[in-house]
């Protein structure tokens, strides 16, 4: 019964917005901003509906005048939501064009995300050469950069090199963030697996890449890995 609510709820806020999507969808890159918003303002319904509230932890302030590649850990469904409810400024997310083919969401799928086939190359170069664009004209964009869920007993899988590519040759800082409770709240295991509870988006100190070039990618990908895997482990441990 939860889990029907919590979608029920969801569908209902998506429907009544929708037509406000749809117009917004025409006005370019101001209208991408203020569908941006109007999702926030669902996100902040939808999981307080839903009795999941959740908290933003800084270890660093995000710097409000500077674009970032954010990038954070992968292990629930709930991990897409917690992106616009969590992330307080503008970022668009690097997502499966699979999503895109859901009826009336893919168009705000569409809209919102930067797609990515990840077997075809010429999407890839597309996905690539998109979220660069945003980066120099829009604002931020989020990357999972293990690319799928963590389905390991580690508390990351290893990390593709692309949101690390993109960092260094934009000039563009990563923020690393990490979700610790949304796995318990839905995991991935099963749609049905719904637990209220907080939830909370722990953002971790920005990594610059300045002076970095092609030959860091490993480093830089080794030393965000480290930071996020060191983060989980601490979260995962009971408070004495």
């Amino acid at each position: 019964m939860y889990v029907s609510y919590a979608v029920l709820v969801f569908a209902l806020l998506f429907l009544i917005l929708f037509p406000l999507f749809l117009l917004l969808g025409w006005m370019g890159k101001w209208g991408r901003k203020m569908i941006w918003r109007m999702i926030q303002l669902w996100s902040y319904a939808w999981f307080f509906l839903i009795g999941m509230p959740v908290k933003r932890v800084y270890h660093q302030r995000p710097r409000k005048d500077n674009n970032y590649v954010v990038v954070a850990n992968h292990v629930s469904y709930l991990d897409t939501p917690m992106i616009f409810r969590a992330i307080p400024f503008f970022v668009r997310p690097l997502a499966k064009s699979e999503l895109a083919r859901i009826p009336l969401f893919g168009y705000l799928y569409r809209q919102m995300a930067v797609l990515v086939e990840r077997n075809n190359p010429r999407s890839r170069q597309k996905s690539v050469h998109d979220l660069r664009r945003t980066l120099q004209r829009e604002g931020s964009v989020f990357i999972f950069p293990e690319g799928s869920f963590n389905q390991t007993e580690e508390p990351l899988k290893s990390f593709y090199d692309g949101a690390f590519r993109l960092a260094i040759s934009t000039g563009v800082p990563i923020l690393p963030v990490v979700f610790p409770d949304t796995i318990r709240r839905w995991h991935y295991k099963s749609f049905w697996a719904w637990t209220p509870g907080r939830s909370r988006a722990v953002f971790l100190p920005e990594v610059s890449v300045a002076h970095l070039n092609k030959s860091d990618i490993t480093r830089l990908k080794a030393q965000v890995h480290q930071m996020m895997t060191e983060e989980l482990l601490r979260l995962s441990k009971p408070v004495s």
